[in-house]
């Protein structure tokens, strides 16, 4: 897929049907068809360790409950998601093969890929025969997303990842860090990773009381174009970037419901005027319709709420992407602590 007004979404929705579903959450969200039968796992790792036979073989359990069993560490793997790309790049892995390789260069900066990696279609749409020429011991890719997964099964062992769980998504994201790393050999190489995730959060967090913030108001959102109109998604509690803020110190201030997986919700910007005086944070790595003319600089609303005319909203640097790993996550961390107290 080249890069496009949807290369940022979570799922693989174009924005209007994505406006669509989350304007009706109301009724039934349906970005939440994708639930989890899954027990609770600690920060530790995953549910089921590896277990490791005679032969050395990997036996893992991914989010479909089904037991993975690798001949050893994977080192061919095409990918196609892009947290579960990042996560192979930050442990020292590069993917033969991504989907989207153009979208993810835009929207992923934490964990570049290099010039070897074949591109394999889109994350709506893989190519099956892109993927099989590449002869991948390994396909990691996020469940829901009805691609065809017995077809990719005669290639290679496929691990399903679930992408993220509103009611634990910072847990959700280490879990799937550290089967991942399980599956390529790098156990270790995630445990120093987490690590220095969680010493970010604790500095953060001592950073954030110091500068008398701990208990601050903030918002988080992206948006589009729909015609004419402006669409705002938030990041309610529950999203992985509000959990992020939250552990250091921050209360999200937006006040309804995401959607039971993602934590997102879509307004207007007249649904902004509930948020009071707040830090409003947002991405943008295509149009920005926070700070764009064709978009809400000229909008007499968004002109006239606190947090505009406080001064207090802040773009995240292009390619920050909000939905990723650790090293994602620390470059998110690291821009609310130096935007907030500098």
């Amino acid at each position: 897929m080249t890069v496009s007004r949807t290369s940022h979404k979570p799922r693989a929705l174009t924005r209007r049907s994505l406006a669509a579903a989350c304007l009706s959450a109301c009724v039934a969200l349906t970005l939440a068809a994708c639930g989890t039968t899954e027990d609770p796992v600690t920060s530790s790792g995953p549910k089921s360790t590896p277990k490791q036979s005679s032969d050395e073989k990997i036996t893992l359990v991914d989010a479909r409950g089904k037991e993975v069993v690798l001949d050893g560490p994977a080192e061919r793997v095409v990918a196609l998601e892009w947290s579960e790309v990042e996560d192979l790049v930050t442990l020292g892995v590069m993917p033969v093969g991504v989907a989207d390789v153009k979208g993810y260069s835009t929207w992923v900066k934490s964990a570049p890929l290099d010039d070897s990696v074949q591109d394999v279609g889109t994350r709506q749409e893989p190519s099956v025969d892109a993927v099989v020429s590449l002869q991948p011991d390994l396909v990691i890719m996020e469940g829901g997303r009805g691609l065809p997964i017995e077809q990719l099964e005669k290639t290679a062992p496929v691990l399903v990842i679930k992408g993220s769980d509103s009611t634990r998504n910072i847990e959700q994201m280490k879990h799937n860090f550290t089967l991942i790393a399980q599956a390529v050999g790098k156990e270790d190489t995630a445990k120093q990773i987490l690590s220095e995730f969680d010493a970010k959060l604790a500095d953060a967090k001592e950073q954030i009381a110091a500068a008398g913030l701990a208990g601050a108001g903030f918002a988080m959102a992206d948006g589009w174009m729909e015609g004419s109109q402006v669409s705002i998604r938030m990041f309610a509690k529950g999203s992985l970037v509000s959990d992020l803020a939250e552990a250091i110190g921050l209360v999200n201030a937006w006040p309804e419901k995401g959607d039971a997986e993602w934590g997102l919700g879509v307004t207007d910007v007249e649904g902004l005027i509930r948020l009071g005086d707040v830090h409003f944070f947002y991405s943008a790595s295509e149009d920005d319709v926070f700070a764009g003319k064709e978009g809400l600089a000229n909008n007499a609303i968004w002109k006239s709420l606190p947090f505009v005319k406080a001064g207090q909203v802040h773009k995240l640097e292009d390619g920050t992407w909000t939905f990723g790993g650790p090293r994602s996550c620390m470059h998110i961390v690291d821009q609310f602590v130096r935007t907030l107290t500098t």
